[in-house]
């Protein structure tokens, strides 16, 4: 049994995590989180649903004509910190004297993919100019311009940008200005997730930024306005204190910082599932801040969303109708296979052998049980060497098997049945998901009631020299929703221009 002092108690309350929260998590070190059991890839055919153009301005006209009735949402997680995207520049600057060699034989010496990709494309950055009109043009090398380019953009005392959220960095430089992410978005939203001349974002960011992303709005949102002719209503949230995990040492006993407290660190993005929870509408987009192209582009992705969000209004409406009348009561059983044949057919619902032998009214109870549960409709893009969750057939610890978005951490690698299958995957997880939070009746659901605890993931790190374990809550699309109702549905490369390193910012997708 962990003794607490009455140091760490105070420690817990200030946070809002339970004692009994912490010793669930010791609990998880210590019995381990078991890897998912994949049953099979999905696939085009089997779980991926693709639909003609024909099929797909089906949808789009259906969504746009219930518009003007829907409450809609646009979730943005945009927590995320510029500094991982800059990684390769800090290092440079460690590990490079322009003093004292040539870029030429610096790249040479360590085969620096990225800043050999930097130096070319420097022109084409959208920070370009701003950064050249604080360094001025005398330079003895392409070495001291790209040393020196480097140190003002990241530079405490300069631009600093390593210290930027990522939704606030410039990302795409048109004729006259530069656009950053948060703008992008708002721009998209214009195209997709507005309803009777207003849009409303929710982003989630970090306390510290808070000011900085309202300082944004200001300067961004009159300009979108005038242009969209939207008026956009936006909000903030913070990932919770309370969702917070325990840090432990190798033995499991909660790891301590050298002034004696116990060490908590961020449970990831399933963190968010608590703010996407205090949230209410009747469509909820969900996208990651970085995940924005050049406005060139910006009409297929909001096409590619409307045929996501039409497949949920028609699902949804037919799964509305079922729901009542499972509820009104005496339901034959032509209607009882009829619902069950729905759920596997459209929503993917995978029923048991016991299904068969139940009697009428524990089949109604089954069909309500599942019927009656938030719906995600889920993007998948063909795989082409991105890092990003997968979409899989699961057995879970109960023997049910579901669709589910699965990262690679949490296959057993060394299984090679398990390892085959991730082989046969052709598509990935964007985080592109459009969802719907309310039942027939418009009540919203507990989303927290939705999670299975057993996705998290158990990761080493260090600290202060130390090793210790830290717990990452179930991700937000993938065990933080696993027992929704899902549906996948393939969408066009067009969608995906994520920027994960500084050097994104080159591609096509980043050109306008």
């Amino acid at each position: 049994m962990i003794e607490l002092t009455e140091k760490d108690q105070k420690q817990l309350e200030k946070k809002g995590i339970s004692k009994e929260t912490m010793l669930g998590h010791i609990n998880t070190f210590k019995e381990g989180i078991p890897f998912v059991n994949l049953e099979n890839a999905a696939v085009i055919g089997n779980g991926i649903l693709k639909f003609s153009k024909e099929e797909e301005k089906e949808l789009i006209t259906f969504y746009d004509s219930k518009l003007k009735d829907l409450d809609i949402l646009k979730f943005v997680p945009a927590s995320g910190a510029a500094s991982r995207m800059f990684k390769a520049l800090f290092n440079f600057l460690n590990a490079y004297d322009p003093n004292k060699e040539s870029l030429e034989t610096y790249l040479e010496r360590t085969n620096d993919k990225d800043i050999n990709k930097f130096s070319d494309g420097l022109e084409r950055f959208p920070f370009y100019e701003k950064v050249m009109d604080s360094i001025g043009t005398s330079f003895d090398s392409q070495g001291e311009k790209v040393y020196k380019f480097i140190s003002e953009l990241l530079g405490e005392n300069a631009l600093n940008y390593g210290f930027y959220p990522k939704g606030l960095l410039p990302f795409h430089k048109y004729e006259n200005a530069t656009a950053t992410p948060f703008e992008e978005h708002l721009k998209e939203g214009a195209l997709y997730a507005g309803s009777n001349g207003k849009a409303k974002l929710h982003f989630t960011i970090s306390e510290q930024h808070e000011e900085m992303f309202g300082e944004e709005f200001k300067a961004s949102g009159p300009k979108v306005s005038a242009d969209t002719g939207i008026t956009y209503d936006v909000d903030y949230s913070f990932q919770k204190a309370s969702t917070d995990t325990l840090a432990v040492d190798m033995d499991n006993k909660p790891f301590r910082n050298e002034d004696g407290s116990v060490l908590f660190r961020p449970g990831g993005h399933g963190a968010l599932i608590q703010n996407l929870n205090e949230q209410d509408a009747d469509i909820i987009f969900i996208k990651n801040i970085d995940n924005v192209a050049v406005m060139k582009d910006a009409q297929a992705v909001a096409d590619s969303k409307k045929v996501l969000a039409g497949v949920l209004l028609k699902e949804q409406e037919k799964a509305f109708e079922y729901a009542a009348l499972l509820d009104k009561g005496g339901v034959n059983d032509e209607t009882i296979e009829e619902i069950r044949n729905y759920l596997s057919t459209n929503l993917n619902v995978r029923f048991s052998d016991e299904f068969d032998a139940a009697s009428n009214s524990d089949k109604v109870n089954i069909l309500k049980d599942k019927i009656n549960r938030p719906i995600r409709i889920c993007g998948m893009v063909k795989n082409e060497g991105e890092p990003g969750g997968g979409p899989f057939w699961v057995t879970n610890s109960t023997g049910e098997i579901s669709l589910q978005i699965i990262e690679s951490a949490q296959i057993d690698m060394d299984n090679p049945a398990q390892a085959d299958i991730l082989k046969n995957a052709t598509h990935f997880n964007p985080v592109d998901l459009v969802c719907a939070v309310r039942n027939y009746k418009g009540e919203k659901y507990d989303l927290l009631k939705f999670v299975d605890e057993k996705q998290g993931f158990i990761t080493g790190k260090t600290k202060d020299g130390k090793e210790l374990k830290a717990l990452e809550l179930p991700g937000l699309w993938n065990g933080a929703m696993a027992f929704w109702n899902t549906i996948f549905v393939e969408v066009p490369l067009v969608t995906f221009n994520p920027v994960k390193s500084v050097v994104d910012l080159l591609k096509e997708s980043h050109q306008a």
